[in-house]
């Protein structure tokens, strides 16, 4: 049984069909779902970073805020929404790390050829790298 699962969001459509996704499980009561939005900060500074880095309240519109907080809204069971500065696959494995997620579930952009190679695969450096199974949802064609 899965008692926790983290979902990475971003601001993109594919949010909406990440989290149908998730819906199709029979999530139970016990289940705990923690809504993961990463904000993209190039240049952090490695040496300030803390085990649970705060993200001023200016770096997330509050459009996106919304959106987060009326998908967690929809979820049957415990939820929580984590928002992060940072990389975001490594804020995301390390989000699944601090939560003990059974599994992430991620959005994959679908790029492929040198889009894949010059934009970064975030969706392959979390298979990759976390330590729970791994997701990942393609965009609808």
């Amino acid at each position: 049984m899965l008692n926790k699962i983290l979902v990475a969001l971003d601001s993109s459509d594919l949010s909406e069909v990440v989290v149908q996704t998730l819906l199709q499980f029979q999530l139970q009561s016990q289940t705990e779902v923690i809504i993961a939005h990463v904000v993209f900060n190039a240049g952090s500074n490695p040496d300030v970073a803390a085990d649970r880095p705060q993200v001023e309240t200016e770096s997330i519109s509050h459009e996106a805020l919304a959106k987060l907080q009326a998908y967690q809204a929809i979820l049957p069971c415990k939820s929580e929404l984590e928002i992060v500065t940072g990389d975001p696959a490594e804020e995301i494995t390390r989000l699944a790390n601090i939560h003990k997620a059974d599994m992430i579930v991620i959005g994959s952009r679908g790029l492929t050829g040198m889009n894949r190679i010059l934009q970064g695969s975030v969706s392959g450096q979390v298979a990759e790298e976390a330590h729970c199974s791994v997701l990942i949802v393609k965009p609808l064609s």
